[in-house]
């Protein structure tokens, strides 16, 4: 059956490739990014290839402009079904050299924003009797990251407001789960090893029992299956697509 769905930080990445999966399920997409030639590039691909699919510029760290991007996305496309929220922003810094208004930006994006998305979007799921809504967070949320306190605590707390929407939603037929990747190879990883905040490929596929990087598609199969019907026994769990590297 064809869904509306919303993915958030879908311009590149992760989140691109979960609007392709969703695409490729059916379902049509409003894709969310704060970079708005991004996103509307990603759509025009998804339209091309025969997918209903809009490009939205959002930044969901705003709570008016997701508001309003949802509002337009319920007129132009349809009630929210299935919301994604793939956006994120990562620091590395010191503990000791964190500024509060640093730790503010990597919270507005990955809490926050995470909040705001959903917030804005259940109403629909609610009314409807039905819905998916896939929290992307990280393995740094399970197990802390070095240098990146801010970004390790606001994925931990992705991965409690995944649980705690599971409780409160599921008697009105909404799942609620999360995915904490791992050794993805994505944009973001890549500029963080040029950058030697993290270890090379080479050192980060040595971390794996798999002895490998994982891909994007592979994320974004996980998610297209949780937004999914036959995923409507799944609930509040944490998935982590990380080839063994945290078990």
């Amino acid at each position: 059956m064809s869904r509306v769905a919303i993915v958030s930080g879908a311009a590149s990445g992760m989140g691109a490739a979960i609007s392709r999966h969703l695409a490729q399920a059916g379902h049509a997409v409003a894709v969310f990014d704060i970079d708005e030639d991004k996103a509307a590039r990603v759509a025009e691909s998804l339209a091309a290839d025969g997918a209903r699919a809009i490009a939205y510029a959002v930044d969901v760290a705003d709570r008016a402009r997701v508001d309003a991007a949802v509002a337009k996305v319920r007129s132009e496309i349809g009630p929210i079904e299935i919301v994604v929220t793939s956006a994120g922003r990562a620091v590395f810094e010191p503990f000791e050299s964190i500024t509060v208004e640093s730790w503010q930006s990597v919270f507005a994006v990955n809490l926050l924003g995470t909040f705001h998305c959903i917030q804005a979007s259940i109403a629909d799921m609610v009314a409807t009797g039905w819905g998916r809504i896939v929290t992307i967070s990280s393995s740094s949320g399970q197990e802390g990251a070095n240098r990146a306190a801010h970004y390790a605590t606001s994925k931990g707390g992705v991965i409690t407001l995944t649980k705690a929407l599971a409780k409160e939603y599921g008697r009105h037929g909404i799942t609620v789960n999360n995915i904490a990747p791992s050794l993805i190879e994505t944009p973001m990883q890549q500029a963080a090893q040029t950058a030697g905040n993290i270890p090379d490929p080479a050192a980060m596929a040595a971390r794996s029992p798999l002895r490998r990087l994982g891909t994007v598609d592979e994320v974004a199969a996980t998610c297209a299956f949780l937004c999914s019907e036959g995923a409507g026994y799944i609930t509040g769990q944490v998935i982590g697509v990380n080839g063994g590297s945290v078990l």
